[in-house]
């Protein structure tokens, strides 16, 4: 099996212990990776502090940096075939999805290196005798724990714009699936930064994470992941007051109104809960639908599911792929039958096929808004549905959790969809096509998904702070 290797300060550095890493499709141990302890992210730390320190990111001209930016986005985009074919491994998902996030992740750079030269500040006029001004300087150190289901795409969403900016960054890789990230830093170590600039660590989350976030050189922490790891990173962040960006999954919900297209619900339907066997923060978990329509997209929604084909992702034709671990499927397997003890009704799938690897029956429930599987994240292939009988009724039952990540609308009337779009309680509100956004649009939630937004123009500024100077003038 291939051994890979954490990287700080500069160098490609080994460990004395290993971390096997499974293949979800069948089960079975397909690499190893040096597993970081607390004194390795001691010295990544300090390699990024050196870096800062010495002015070798915050000194030079904006302009440097937009180089180093596009050269790691070429860099990316020529490792996108290889990594495809790592993520795919380790991660379970569809070849073709694997390199999509490389080629994404090569798009962050690109995108973010347009605005490296822009974050310009601003004069304030205070009257005579006064000269006021802004200036943007970055945190520092940004510690950034990456999750498991897009690795590689999430990861440079946060390390693009905070080295845009200026901050030398050191990443906690997931345990799960943290060899394809390793491709994604020598790209980006290979375009030019200064070393120090990026560390990656693939470390176990309860020390390597815990002593990261802790850290007293721990300028800013970006986080995606669960509840309640984010709810102790952010206990440990108020130690020291840092800064934080904190996206924390989700429970959305779709709202399909009378004159809804059927083809267009049950294509977003199909990925905005099956792509990635519905390992994403973002999925349609929940579909509301009017009661006039409910028996027929109903209907449609099941013959989908059941039509989907069950595979490996290094199989073309496989339409939904395993959960990234067998930890997962089992999370995700005990929480149906929890929802079925409850009186949850199963209208297909609910039950792991036979085979060696991790799957999971593409899901459909009809639940109550009360069940827990309505209010709870289950991060897996699993639609739960209700009908509805008017807009009031839909907009109660798709606020009624924690959760605000993201939701949609479907639906002709105009007045209507954005009527009942606006008042839903997200981040981000998808209307006649899930997934509608790119990375040119901000991202983020509210309640229990989080705070501050990555994506888009407005995730720049989580990774700079303002400073103000005020001049009082002789004359």
């Amino acid at each position: 099996m291939e051994h890979y290797l954490n990287y700080i300060a500069g160098r490609w550095c080994d460990a004395p212990k290993a971390l096997t890493v499974d293949n979800p499709a069948d089960g079975r141990p397909c690499a190893t990776i040096a597993l970081a302890d607390t004194d390795d992210a001691d010295r990544a730390m300090r390699a990024a502090r050196a870096c800062i320190s010495g002015g070798a990111l915050t000194d030079v001209r904006p302009a440097e940096r937009v180089g180093w930016m596009l050269a790691a986005a070429r860099a990316i985009r020529e490792v996108a075939d290889e990594g495809a074919r790592i993520g795919c491994m380790e991660n379970g998902k569809r070849l073709q999805d694997a390199r999509d996030e490389f080629i994404e992740a090569a798009r962050y750079f690109e995108y973010y290196a347009g605005m490296a030269d822009k974050l310009e500040g601003t004069a304030i006029p205070l009257g005579k005798n006064y000269l006021d001004f802004t200036e943007y300087r970055p945190h520092g150190v940004s510690v950034q724990v990456v999750p498991w289901n897009f690795p590689v795409s999430i990861c440079a969403r946060s390390l693009a714009p905070a080295l845009a900016a200026g901050n030398a960054v050191v990443i906690k890789s997931p345990e799960i699936s943290p060899l394809a990230m390793t491709l994604l830093v020598r790209a980006v170590a290979d375009a030019g930064f200064p070393a120090g600039s990026v560390q990656l660590l693939c470390g176990e989350g309860s020390t390597v994470g815990a002593h990261l976030v802790a850290h007293p050189e721990t300028d800013q922490i970006v986080f995606t992941g669960s509840v309640a790891t984010g709810q102790a990173i952010l206990r440990a962040a108020a130690g020291r007051a840092t800064p934080s960006v904190m996206e924390l999954g989700g429970k959305s919900a779709a709202v399909v109104l009378p004159d809804a297209d059927l083809a267009t619900v049950i294509d977003s339907v199909r990925g905005g809960i099956f792509f990635n066997a519905g390992q994403v923060c973002s999925a349609m978990s929940r579909l509301l639908v009017h009661a006039t329509r409910y028996n027929e997209v109903k209907q449609a929604v099941v013959a989908m599911a059941e039509a989907l084909v069950v595979g490996s992702g290094d199989d073309p034709r496989s339409e939904l792929t395993p959960l990234a671990s067998r930890r997962q499927q089992q999370q995700v397997l005990s929480m149906i039958d929890a929802a079925l003890a409850e009186g949850a009704t199963r209208l297909t799938g609910g039950y792991a096929p036979d085979s060696e690897g991790y799957y999971v029956a593409p899901t459909v429930l009809e639940a109550a808004p009360e069940m827990a599987i309505a209010r709870e994240e289950v991060f897996g292939p699993v639609l739960v549905m209700m009908p509805y009988s008017t807009p009031e009724q839909a907009v109660a039952i798709a606020n009624g959790t924690e959760f605000g990540l993201v939701a949609g609308v479907f639906g002709q009337d105009l007045d209507a969809t954005l009527g009942v779009a606006r008042r839903l309680r997200a981040g981000q509100v998808f209307i006649n096509e899930w997934f509608a956004g790119g990375i040119e649009t901000p991202f983020g939630g509210i309640g229990l998904s989080g705070f501050g937004r990555e994506k888009g123009q407005e995730a720049i500024y989580s990774y700079v702070q303002t400073c103000n100077f005020a001049l009082r003038l002789r004359q």
